[in-house]
């Protein structure tokens, strides 16, 4: 369709309606709906990265709407990936932190759109509870992670392993650890034909091939590049060739927070796979390590694409790619995730929507996952305005002027936190409990300004124009009290929108 004849088409009716796909048997979309672990969106060239190579979703995001700046709902796994699959704030659908189940009564996007002519799969890591069992209106399940078994609800096979670790058996290999189980290191130490990317693409090929002749969802979530920071393409880049993050030496000053600065020592004395992070050398070679598992995703991925092309499938499917989180990557000296800086929360998002054309549209702005379930279910002919929190982005897809909007993300407390994790000898023990089990909220304004507020550790504000890095907290200079009581409003203000009772304010 034209551009011209599009906006005609839009101009006669509502935006969301159904003139996108009409819900006709024969005209229902598939949606595949591929993400990463721990994937920055600076993997990947329509972000700025031309040297890592990732042409399958290069060539993906040349197809796609792209998200300038895409944000998730909280940086760590379990919380993220609730907000993706049920279109709520983890506090609303109880999942507040890492391992805690969804409640079976938060339906997920095929309970959601509730179409029994769909056939629906979830392929890969979950990490929402129950791990090895197909639920939440996914009829397939093809599962990869066995670590998550004291997680499983009481009634559950504990004994039960992943269809990954019967792939392996198979394939004549013995599990490695105490537990009868394949460790995840070993896994990603074996032939590329044998590692969980290959694993998953195989079976989300034969998804698509038995399912070609009926409308699909089809999820399929791989674990790279997520730790262990090793894979099959270890020595696809050199380690003297990467570059140290912009803000790899900030030495995060007292104003700073307590739990942050303790993550980061945490990070500095850490031998990750072998690598020693007190020196810039460990911390290249784990970069390049991580580039490596990008790539070897990459490939996966454009396969499952090739397929869908194959089949004749393209032209009738809603393609999705994003990441649950960031991952610090030696950025202010921090590894992994669960901080608020933009390494850690930033995610790529892209969608190829057949119906608005095969090419590269890069949408200005700010954005959050919090709108994902929203747009997917506007752009699949079924709008639900009102049952979410989010809002759907059809509208600045299809007009090209995004509206400008604040960008929120919580951090709620991690009650399980074990002392002896993160112990520093010059902090009590009190000091670092509470450091450690602070609620954060964070909000990102269209001009650029970054305010977080916490309930119990040091506050931040951020002018993301000047400093993008986000090097120099400035919230204590005194300089921008307009500025702190500006945001701090707009935050309380979406609180009490959202019913989300954790008490941050100005000061702390």
């Amino acid at each position: 369709m034209r551009r011209r004849e599009f906006l005609k088409s839009a101009a006669i009716a509502p935006v969301g309606a159904n003139f996108l796909f009409p819900v006709r048997r024969s005209d229902r979309p598939n949606l595949l709906f591929v993400w990463t672990d721990q994937q920055r969106p600076d993997t990947l060239a329509v972000y700025g990265n031309s040297r890592i190579q990732a042409p399958n979703l290069n060539k993906l995001a040349s197809e796609s709407i792209v998200f300038e700046r895409a944000y998730v709902s909280q940086p760590v796994c379990t919380p993220s990936r609730s907000t993706v699959l049920t279109g709520l704030w983890p506090h609303q659908n109880g999942c507040t932190e890492n391992n805690l189940p969804l409640a079976e009564n938060i339906p997920c996007l095929p309970e959601i759109l509730a179409d029994p002519e769909y056939r629906t799969g979830y392929f890969g890591k979950w990490h929402l509870g129950d791990e090895l069992f197909a639920q939440r209106g996914f009829e397939e399940w093809e599962s990869i992670e066995d670590i998550y078994q004291q997680y499983f609800r009481p009634g559950r096979d504990r004994s039960r392993r992943s269809s990954y670790h019967h792939f392996l058996v198979e394939r004549g290999y013995k599990p490695n650890e105490p537990d009868g189980t394949f460790g995840r290191l070993y896994a990603a130490k074996l032939p590329i034909e044998h590692c969980k990317p290959k694993f998953l693409e195989m079976k989300a090929c034969d998804f698509l091939r038995r399912r070609r002749s009926e409308p699909f969802i089809l999820h399929v979530n791989f674990l790279e590049p997520h730790p262990p920071y090793y894979g099959p393409l270890n020595g696809e880049y050199r380690a003297e060739d990467m570059e140290l993050e912009p803000n790899y030496t900030d030495p995060l000053e007292e104003d700073e927070p307590l739990n942050y600065r303790l993550k980061r020592d945490r990070a500095r004395t850490a031998r990750p796979e072998g690598m020693d992070l007190r020196t810039d050398d460990g911390w290249r070679r784990l970069k390049a390590n991580y580039w490596g598992s990008v790539t070897h995703v990459d490939r996966s991925v454009g396969a499952i694409l090739k397929t869908l092309e194959d089949l004749g499938l393209a032209d009738r499917t809603i393609v999705v790619f994003t990441s649950d989180h960031g991952e610090m990557l030696g950025a202010h000296g921090m590894l992994a995730k669960s901080v608020m800086y933009e390494e850690a929360v930033r995610i790529p998002w892209l969608m190829r929507v057949p119906a608005l054309g095969r090419r590269h549209r890069l949408i200005r702005g700010r954005f959050s996952h919090i709108d994902l379930i929203p747009t997917v279910l506007d752009l699949m002919g079924r709008p639900m305005p009102g049952r979410f929190p989010g809002r759907s982005l059809l509208p600045e897809i299809s007009w090209g002027s995004p509206k400008p909007a604040n960008v929120f993300i919580q951090w709620n407390a991690t009650l399980k936190y074990v002392e002896g994790d993160l112990l520093k000898p010059e902090f009590q023990s009190e000091t670092i409990q509470r450091a450690v089990r602070t609620n954060t909220r964070t909000v990102i304004s269209p001009d650029g300004w970054k305010l977080c507020l916490s309930d119990a550790d040091k506050n931040q504000l951020f002018d993301l124009n000047r400093d993008p890095y986000e090097t120099k907290n400035i919230f204590y200079t005194g300089q921008h009290r307009d500025v702190i009581r500006r945001l701090t409003s707009e935050i309380h203000e979406w609180q009490r929108s959202i019913k989300d009772r954790v008490a941050v304010a100005e000061a702390g």
